[in-house]
């Protein structure tokens, strides 16, 4: 999933084959609550049916001007098992709930059964942590993570595991001549998302490898809806929890998502990072919040950042050449060299311009642009000149292909070059020197009729 698209049906892309196994967690009311609203309303008209619902019937209950919503709420139950298809006496397809979605819909809606809280029965915590200390343990956490991803020299905490997870993200790569890792394209945009969203695409990806670490992909789904309904602050028991729990327990407390004194403490305290999963939306506790900014860009490509965060000064140094820096001011320059060498690691001219837009200084909004009107705060001299800088890194294309030359005769290189161009694998060519250049896919079908040619010719 792309760092662009964390907004709804979130479940459908996260890898638990087996979703049914969901409704029977605490995750059930989190689940309703990610369905369509049209998909909602098809659950509560099913809910009290004891038999299955001819699926005609279900389609008359929609207007067919709303024909596409109806489709993607069909679609967006049957993949998460929240309905499945019924035979009719007669033949004719039918739906009907799950069974286990239906009964714990009903027990949620109509009150009963156990409550799913993870609070045992505690002593109170001697030591207890309070809201202002989770949120700086969870912050430093987090950004040990982004850290590492920017190439800071503060990667201390950092595990082997979630370096894997960067890799099969796409969010890092290694480095081609010493094998480091670097950040990529999209690594860059992951780091302009909110921290919520950060946490939340990190953490799909992290689902994705569960099954690798024995873990089961849709118990670990459902304890982390189970924390985004917990109460800040407070402490939580891990009695009854089986050892795969334990495990997925301590890697949530190496991401910041749970503090937890040391391992064989018998408590644990969410973070606000676990609370914000179920806020991940368009619009919601997800959003990027609204920060001063802090990054001032002068026309002769100064740049000067208001930080002390040297997350945010590494993260600076990606593009630009950190000149000096003092204990709330950083001073650097946007290069030809700074801004080709992050185009070089997949960094693009528009991601650095709008990172240093979304990020400017209330002053840059007072400035005067000479009377040039600009959708941009930034000096539109330096936004066309990081684009050159892009353009000029652009301007070749390398394609692999297939030389041919030598040829005999004038006819046999326009017989060739126009079989070659006919079948649109024609790269290059000369007709003056008799040289052509086929693409690498086309080179045995061009080889096969020279031969068939040489023959009859």
């Amino acid at each position: 999933m792309k760092c662009g698209e964390l907004d709804g049906a979130r479940l459908c892309a996260c890898p638990c084959t087996h979703t049914g196994k969901l409704h029977s967690y605490a995750s059930l009311a989190y689940l309703c609550d990610e369905l369509p609203e049209l998909a909602r309303h098809f659950v509560i008209r099913l809910l009290f049916v004891e038999q299955p619902v001819p699926q005609a019937v279900v389609t008359s209950w929609v207007s067919q001007t709303f024909a596409k919503e109806q489709a993607k709420a069909c679609e967006a139950l049957s993949e998460l098992s929240v309905w499945q298809e019924a035979p009719i006496p007669g033949g004719m397809p039918g739906w009907m709930l799950a069974l286990s979605f239906k009964k714990n819909l009903k027990v949620a809606l109509l009150g009963g059964g156990r409550p799913w809280s993870m609070s045992s029965s505690l002593e109170p915590d001697g030591k207890a942590r309070d809201v202002a200390f989770l949120d700086a343990y969870a912050l430093e956490r987090w950004e040990c993570v982004l850290h590492y991803m920017v190439g800071s020299a503060q990667t201390e905490g950092i595990s082997a595991d979630a370096v894997r997870i960067l890799l099969h993200a796409g969010l890092m790569t290694r480095d081609a001549d010493d094998g480091s890792a670097v950040i990529t394209r999209a690594g860059f945009q992951f780091l302009l998302l909110s921290t919520a969203k950060q946490v939340w695409l990190f953490l799909q990806h992290y689902l994705h490898t569960a099954e690798k670490r024995s873990l089961s992909a849709a118990e670990c789904l459902a304890f982390l809806y189970q924390l985004s309904f917990s109460t800040l602050g407070k402490d939580y028991s891990t009695e009854g929890m089986s050892n795969n729990m334990l495990v997925f327990l301590q890697h949530l407390r190496e991401f910041g998502l749970v503090y937890q004194r040391k391992r064989k403490a018998g408590r644990f305290y969410p973070t606000r990072l676990a609370l914000n999963i179920a806020a991940v939306r368009g619009g919601g506790a997800g959003a990027a919040p609204q920060q001063r900014g802090y990054i001032v860009v002068e026309t002769n490509y100064r740049v000067y950042a208001y930080t002390h965060t040297s997350l945010q000064v590494a993260l600076l140094g990606l593009f630009t050449e950190l000149m000096y820096r003092f204990p709330n001011l950083v001073v650097g320059v946007l290069t030809r060299e700074s801004v080709r060498a992050a185009l070089r690691g997949g960094i693009t001219a528009e991601q650095i311009i709008h990172y240093l837009d979304q990020h400017s200084h209330p002053q840059m909004l007072k400035s005067e642009t000479g009377g040039i009107r600009s959708s941009s705060t930034l000096p539109p001299t330096v936004v066309d000149q990081i684009k050159l800088w892009e353009t000029e890194r652009n301007r070749f294309t390398y394609t692999e292909g297939v030389v041919y030359n030598q040829f005999l005769s004038q006819a046999d290189f326009v017989v060739l070059r126009d079989y070659a161009r006919g079948a649109g694998v024609l790269t290059w060519q000369s007709e003056r020197s008799r040289t052509m250049v086929v693409t690498r896919h086309g080179h045995d079908d061009v080889k096969k009729f020279w031969k068939r040619y040489s023959k009859t010719s």
